[in-house]
């Protein structure tokens, strides 16, 4: 795949702090000098995330993933390299050259064309509603009351029969791969290329930037299924993306964004002049769909349907914008099952007013608690005011612990004191199980995940030292170590491995070990950056470097003496026996001295 040139990717790396960057996706606390978080990528409940802004560089202890700020991107957002450069120089209003070679990735070259069909396809359909034989979509139009600004706006259109589509793409020049990817025709067992969608309203996905990256299709009359959508394709994964996000931007979404769950509630909303709104592509919201709410505006309204899927739906929005620190409210709905209805059948300013008055998560989970028991029999009362305090031993902030206990007290005919009590109990809990596994934690640093054969855990340690020492880039440090110290010496491979790309940067005369982690396999990132997160208590460099060429010196002594014992008790020439006891007492005069 073609990249840039090592000059654009440091200018990007160096306009992109990796604690801004990540501070979009991970809540990080500040404690000594780096930033810890919940790690993203495997569930934990103790942060073991760690973000160094003076090495720009992150590594969790508890999975081991780790890498700078392009590593973090490509996971965290699931696009390629390049990809990531491509968005941090955009963040950063940096103008990037064209990459002359792109042809040479056939998959960089798939996804543009797969884009313009996409866009071609947008406009086709948008145009076909307009035409006589679309008047099943138009009675259906008229019956939603969309206005032809909101047909525009989205690019609502009607998808025709049989093979419409596949001819006017073959007629535009578009290859059958390129047609095929796109998820829009499907080739059936005869050979014959069939559209995807026929005869459905049809409503074009766009990611943020408004390209188009699929298709939603709703029947208009009683068959099955109502929805089809695009199948996840180079352009497409349906949990990276929000639908409606693209037409939001153009409006102030910062303070506020509702966030529903279909197509129409988007677009009747949007008519009514209610713009911050956005649809989760499926009924479960995802983590990467959360980063874009939480980049894009500061709260966040949960507006799902009232029924069972809804629900479920909102619980697990919930649990994943918590995690992220979100400020979250839950919309109270009656008298409509959707956002839609709801606008559609009470107007504007009543539903405004719905969204004023949503609810903070505690008094949505405390309603739904409610709900379910009986509250007049003394079990069940003391059962809710026990699962009550486990919602307010939860909140961080105190001054919002103190008002839900307050008004829970006041409201449920019980003292403030016994909810403090029973809160500060599993608060207290929470502290010391806490504590238990900061104990713990060490040990799953340094665990590894292949086996190690027979590396001493102080050999692993003394190779981790010399390569953090030269992970300094000084080329005189690089000088004294290479002279005392080959590639050679290391004994645990993927420590060889990293220092023989060490040394080689050196010797072309790179000291930029950030350039020098892009290259890297992910296994050797994880690694290299567990032992730039390490703190391995190195007051003199110079001192430090001296032991550990003491240290191999005594390695390789005692390598020999024990060769030189195994000889003498063979039968050996009396002329040879001497110079082996000779080199022998020199070898324990020498080693006398080390100690």
């Amino acid at each position: 795949m073609a990249r840039y040139s090592d000059e654009i990717i440091d200018d990007v790396r160096q306009s992109n702090d990796i604690v801004d960057v990540i501070s979009q996706y991970v809540r990080l606390k500040r404690s000594g000098r780096n930033y810890f978080g919940l790690c993203p990528f495997h569930n934990e409940k103790s942060p073991s995330f760690s973000v160094s802004p003076e090495k720009q560089i992150f590594h969790c202890f508890g999975c081991g993933v780790g890498g700078n700020v392009f590593t973090f991107l490509t996971k965290i957002e699931g696009i390629n390299f390049v990809e990531a450069v491509q968005q941090l120089a955009e963040r950063a209003n940096i103008q990037l050259p064209t990459l002359e070679n792109n042809v040479d990735s056939a998959k960089e070259v798939l996804k543009a064309k797969v884009y313009k069909v996409n866009e071609f396809t947008a406009k086709y359909y948008h145009e076909n509603l307009y035409r006589p034989e679309s008047k099943m979509a138009q009675e259906y139009i008229k019956k939603r009351k969309l206005s032809n600004e909101t047909l525009k706006s989205f690019q609502i259109g009607f998808s025709g029969k049989f093979d419409e589509l596949y001819q006017e793409l073959k007629k535009q020049g578009f290859e059958d791969r390129e047609i095929l990817e796109s998820g829009l025709v499907n080739k059936n067992e005869r050979g014959q290329f069939i559209d995807r969608y026929r005869n459905r309203l049809m409503f074009p996905i766009c990611d943020v930037r408004g390209r188009v990256i699929a298709f939603g299709g709703r029947v208009l009359d009683d068959s099955k299924p109502k929805y089809i959508n695009s199948p996840e394709n180079v352009v497409y994964s349906k949990g990276r993306h929000l639908y409606g996000l693209n037409v939001a931007k153009k409006y102030d979404i910062k303070k506020r964004l509702l966030i529903v769950e279909g197509y129409m509630d988007v677009i009747s909303l949007h008519q009514r002049d209610i713009h911050n709104v956005v649809a989760s592509l499926g009924t479960a919201l995802t983590q990467q769909q959360g980063y874009l709410l939480r980049n894009n505006t500061e709260q966040i309204i949960l507006s799902y349907d009232s029924d069972e899927a809804g629900q479920t739906a909102k619980v697990r929005a919930m649990e994943i914008l918590q995690n992220m620190g979100c400020d979250i409210r839950v919309l109270q709905m009656e008298g409509a099952k959707d956002p839609d209805e709801y606008v559609v059948k009470y107007g504007n300013a009543r539903f405004q007013n719905l969204v004023d008055k949503a609810i903070s998560v505690i008094e949505f989970k405390v309603k739904i608690l409610r709900q379910s028991l009986n509250l007049e029999n003394t079990n069940d009362k003391i059962k809710f005011l026990n699962e009550i305090a486990k919602l307010i031993a939860k909140i961080d902030n105190s001054m919002e612990r103190e008002v839900y206990i307050e008004k829970i007290a006041k409201e449920y005919d019980v003292s403030k004191e016994a909810i403090y009590a029973e809160v500060n109990k599993l608060t207290y809990k929470e502290s010391k199980d806490e504590k238990v596994l900061s104990k713990t934690r060490p040990v799953a640093r340094h665990r590894e995940k292949k086996e190690t054969g027979n590396v001493s855990e102080a050999t692993k340690r003394r190779e981790n030292t010399i390569l953090a020492i030269l992970l300094s880039g000084d080329r005189n440090i690089y000088e004294i170590i290479k002279q005392n110290i080959t590639i050679q010496d290391f004994k645990y491979e993927i420590d060889k491995k990293i220092a023989e790309k060490l040394y080689e940067e050196f010797e072309n005369g790179n000291s930029n070990i950030n350039s020098m982690i892009d290259n890297l396999s992910e296994e050797e990132q994880n690694h290299i950056t567990m032992i730039m997160a390490e703190d391995y208590g190195i007051d003199d460099v110079e001192k430090a470097i001296d032991d550990i060429i003491q240290s191999y010196e005594k390695d390789k002594l005692n390598e020999r003496k024990f060769e030189i014992l195994e000889l003498l008790e063979s039968p050996t020439e009396e002329n040879q026996k001497k110079e082996l006891e000779k080199e022998l007492n020199d070898i324990i005069f020498r080693l006398a001295k080390i100690r």
